[in-house]
């Protein structure tokens, strides 16, 4: 007996079966580290060695230092090259420390989301402290680039005002889900907020938190996502995001993954119903447009 499918909610832009999302974080300079009033440095590195002692850890801030170093205009370089606008998902700090990879950001039409402002245990916070650290995130990145968030992306767990306070404080989306595959709509008494479900399965610190994880595994998931997204985006309404890091994908290593994956992704894209490569912000507009929020 065949399943019935009903027909989709809403179609993306020229009928595309996928929405794809490729996601950028830039973090170097927000991370813990003792100057900045931590207790420890750091202990995410690419060797997965954690200091527990008061010093700075000044091998693991050159490893970061090199996402923006050399990963940044790597992976911008193949965002042009592929003519791919993506969001760029930064804690604020690291904008404010980086003024010239924000500007650049910023002049190739890239969306920039509020990934807060630094790495702050933000499940342990008040009401109160969690407030004032989403705006002051949220203001800081509107000084550096000329325009507030529409989104965010916690870096660490969030707490049950999460949400609330965002839509307070005027976002538009939240990131901090897992549960789909598109774009719903959240709120607080009547007081809308999409939500724009993250896919962590697509991440590249996989190659980090899991040595053995090559850019090769990496590169067939994400294509297998691609394609299997696509060809369900028949009858679906679809939604795929890939996240990358500057200092993770930057490397000589692992950048000619993200240059096939893109070229792939742009390829399919000129197809009948290819993929719709988009800002994170785009897709939760065209959502917002075409799935009225009703209570």
């Amino acid at each position: 007996m065949a399943i019935a499918i009903p027909p989709k909610a809403y179609q993306w832009p020229n009928d595309a079966h996928l929405a794809l999302s490729i996601v950028i974080n830039v973090e170097e300079g927000a991370e813990a580290n003792i100057q900045d009033g931590d207790k420890y440095p750091e202990p995410v590195d690419e060797m997965g060695i954690a200091l527990k002692h008061s010093v700075r850890s000044l091998i693991n801030e050159s490893n970061y230092q090199y996402g923006l170093n050399r990963g940044a205009p790597r992976v911008l370089r193949l965002l042009d090259q592929q003519q791919i606008t993506a969001t760029f998902t930064a804690c604020a700090l690291a904008l404010e420390r980086a003024p010239a990879l924000t500007r650049q950001i910023v002049a190739l039409g890239h969306e920039i989301t509020s990934h807060g402002y630094r790495w702050a245990h933000q499940f342990n916070m008040t009401e109160e402290e969690e407030r004032a650290y989403i705006v002051k995130a949220r203001d800081s990145i509107l000084a550096s680039t000329g325009q507030a968030p529409a989104g965010w992306l916690s870096r660490y767990l969030t707490t049950m005002n999460t949400r609330r306070l965002l839509i307070e404080e005027g976002f538009m989306y939240h990131m901090d889900d897992l549960s789909d595959d598109q774009p719903f709509w959240d709120h607080d008494q009547g007081r809308p907020i999409v939500v724009m479900p993250y896919q962590m399965d697509n991440n590249d610190m996989k190659m980090w938190a899991e040595p053995s994880y090559t850019p090769d595994q990496w590169l067939k998931y994400a294509i297998d996502n691609l394609d299997w997204a696509l060809g369900e985006g028949r009858h679906t309404v679809n939604m795929m995001s890939l996240g990358v890091h500057l200092r993770i994908i930057g490397r000589p290593g692992r950048i000619w993954a993200l240059e096939k994956f893109l070229a792939y992704a742009k390829q399919r894209s000129q197809e009948p119903h290819g993929p719709w490569i988009t800002t994170r912000k785009a897709i939760a507009e065209h959502f917002a447009q075409h799935v009225p929020f009703s209570l």
